[in-house]
């Protein structure tokens, strides 16, 4: 068997500064809202794997958060921590950029990845960048860090996705698939209905308010016709609290209610949600806490 012809498997971390579009170019390499979305940077907190598996590689991309350089709770410290794990620990490091612009931001990431891994640009949002001023952009860009290859692509308008996913599995080990066919990430329903809300939280929401909110699952009952889930949002103050509930409870409704459409598309059937509000001051600075919402 030629090296074309074998199966090829392998794993790639997914890295980038805040509101690149991370989390959108996995959902759409994998076809499955595997990671939650929103105009706000920051949204990702997790780890996450997206899983692809097509007639010649599966492809595992790991989601990370965006590298954060400014803010420096222990939320953050957590999270930076675990976009330099990802990248030790992988076959391929995929450094998304915006179209236009590669930033001190931007560079500061390649001093993450070891010398030994793979490393492609993939210039992303180039739907927002005109044809003249995009070629200069991806030549300009090419000498600036350590790049195997460049690949521009829109993540949005799922442009350039085949030519990355070529381009990615020239660099996967020829081995055999790590995960079944049919699965399209590593985690379970429950913590993909926490992040489900924690997505509606950032895009029903002011800006404040989402960065000092958690979501933890309090019951997960999965039956044959129905899911039934229980849910407190966390936050850090009483003021966030009313806001979140809204005017006679109003904004929840809307949160709860757009978050549990969601579920029932990606956990195909019904689903009862039942969601509260509690109060624990300082959460997002305090390790212990952090580990009991779930954060690695």
């Amino acid at each position: 068997m030629t090296p074309s012809a074998e199966f090829r498997c392998g794993t790639i971390a997914i890295i980038g500064r805040p509101n690149v579009g991370k989390s959108t170019l996995l959902n759409a390499l994998v076809g499955q809202r595997v990671s939650i979305t929103s105009s706000k940077p920051q949204t990702t907190r997790h780890r996450i794997r997206g899983i692809l598996t097509s007639p010649g590689a599966q492809f595992v991309f790991v989601d990370t958060p965006g590298f954060q350089t400014l803010h420096r709770n222990a939320l953050n410290r957590l999270m930076n921590r675990s976009v330099a794990h990802a990248v030790g620990e992988v076959d391929c490091v995929l450094l998304v950029i915006e179209a236009g612009r590669y930033s001190a931001a931007d560079r500061e990431l390649l001093k993450l990845v070891p010398g030994s891994v793979p490393l492609l640009l993939v210039v992303n949002k180039t739907d927002r960048v005109p044809r003249e001023k995009l070629l200069p952009f991806l030549q300009q860009t090419a000498g600036q860090g350590p790049f195997a290859e460049i690949v521009p692509v829109s993540a949005e308008r799922k442009r350039g996705l085949a030519e990355l996913l070529r381009t990615i599995r020239k660099y996967l080990p020829a081995q055999e698939p790590m995960f079944a066919e049919d699965e399209f990430t590593d985690r379970d329903e429950r913590f993909l209905a926490a992040e489900l809300i924690r997505e509606k939280l950032f895009r029903l929401l002011g800006d404040e308010v989402p960065y000092g909110a958690g979501v933890v699952i309090e019951k997960f009952e999965a039956g044959p016709k129905l899911r039934r889930v229980h849910a407190s949002i966390v936050v850090e103050r009483e003021g966030h609290k009313a806001i979140v509930i809204g005017a006679a409870g109003e904004k929840l409704k809307r949160v709860a209610s757009a978050a549990r459409i969601d579920m029932e598309r990606l956990f195909g059937g019904k689903v009862h949600l039942e969601v509260w509000v509690k109060v624990r001051s300082g959460w997002t600075d305090d390790a212990r806490a952090l580990k009991r919402l779930g954060y690695e």
